[in-house]
């Protein structure tokens, strides 16, 4: 038995045109898996590259976009009985959380903590979780070192420099100047990106010890000249291209440059590239223990803007421009 359903639809590659909203149904969940009821999805940097048909491996379209989400079951498939109708639980989906009802695989449901705030919650899923792994696992700093930041003020990159600081790190990064007032007041120091000051600023102060860097191609280049002689230089996500509205660029080669640095064995600094899939062993725990630190007043998650399904195409247009700190999210259904 089917269900109707509206979800998002990116026809074709390219221009924000192609996204649209569509009305369709959607069958019972197969053996194993789990209807959920969106109520956020996550909207990231994954949608936009995505819609450009830049993302790594990604689907040819159509596709329906939406890496995150929380929801709420409302069916159970053959041979899945971990959840009832009604639980509250996130996913990290990859694809199809931007529609009203979405099939996931039952193992990858994890249970949202009763207390906890949806939307808070829906950013951990992908954001922090990224930020998490970004810090406690690959950045592998102590107390009172100095961990830079670039987009210092985005969704992951303000998770990195919370969690860095929980640590006891001095934290500095780059970030739109509007943003500086905000990112002061949470006790880092920001820098404009473009006019390059941060570079010699982090010279003046002996190099930074970790640099957390999601713009790839040059800017990789950048942030390893600024550690110190033992430093380690982090990159992922590679959307310096996406946000400057350069054409299209594969980060192929500039990943294969920032791992091959590690060839010289003679110099003291290390790069590493990052990334998270549910299938990781850490990612279950990272979002559980995630979920405590929200729900117990540990971290606050801030949220920069919320758009409802069909304004779908704003969340596009105000990805690279919109002003404030933290996550996007897309406003599926009522709680």
């Amino acid at each position: 038995m089917s269900t109707p359903t509206r979800k998002v639809i990116i026809s074709a590659f390219g221009d924000i045109s192609n996204v649209n909203v569509e009305k369709t149904a959607i069958p019972d969940p197969p053996a194993s898996h789990v209807q959920v009821r969106t109520i956020y999805s996550g909207f990231s940097g994954a949608d936009i590259n995505m819609r450009l048909g830049r993302y790594p491996l990604q689907k040819q379209a159509p596709l329906t976009p939406g890496y995150s989400l929380v929801g709420q079951v409302t069916k159970n498939g053959p041979r899945s009985s971990q959840f009832s109708a009604g639980d509250l639980v996130a996913c990290l989906t990859v694809y199809d959380a931007e529609a009203d009802y979405v099939n996931l695989p039952e193992k990858y449901l994890i249970p949202v903590p009763g207390g906890t705030d949806l939307q808070q919650a829906t950013a951990l899923v992908l954001d922090w979780t990224t930020a998490y792994g970004l810090v406690m696992r690959a950045g592998k700093f102590a107390s009172g070192q100095k961990v830079f930041v670039h987009g210092v003020s985005g969704a992951v990159g303000y998770a990195a420099m919370v969690l860095s600081q929980r640590l006891g790190a001095e934290v500095y990064g780059t970030c739109s100047e509007k943003n500086h007032p905000a990112i002061k007041a949470a006790g880092a120091t920001p820098f404009t990106y473009i006019n390059k000051d941060w570079m010699q600023a982090m010279m003046d102060r002996g190099g930074a010890d970790v640099v957390f860097d999601p713009l790839g191609f040059e800017s990789w280049d950048e942030s390893f000249s600024i550690l110190n002689s033992k430093g380690h230089l982090v990159g992922y996500g590679g959307n310096l291209a996406t946000l400057n509205g350069q054409a299209d660029r594969s980060v192929l080669w500039p990943t294969m440059k920032l791992l091959s640095r590690n060839l010289a064995l003679w110099c003291g600094k290390k790069t590493t590239f990052y990334y998270i899939t549910r299938d990781d062993k850490t990612f279950r725990p990272d979002l559980v223990r995630l979920f405590e630190m929200c729900r117990d007043g540990e971290i606050t998650v801030p949220i920069k803007a919320v758009f409802e399904l069909d304004d779908i195409k704003k969340a596009h247009q105000s990805w690279s421009t919109s002003t404030g700190l933290g996550s996007f999210l897309i406003k599926v259904s009522d709680p």
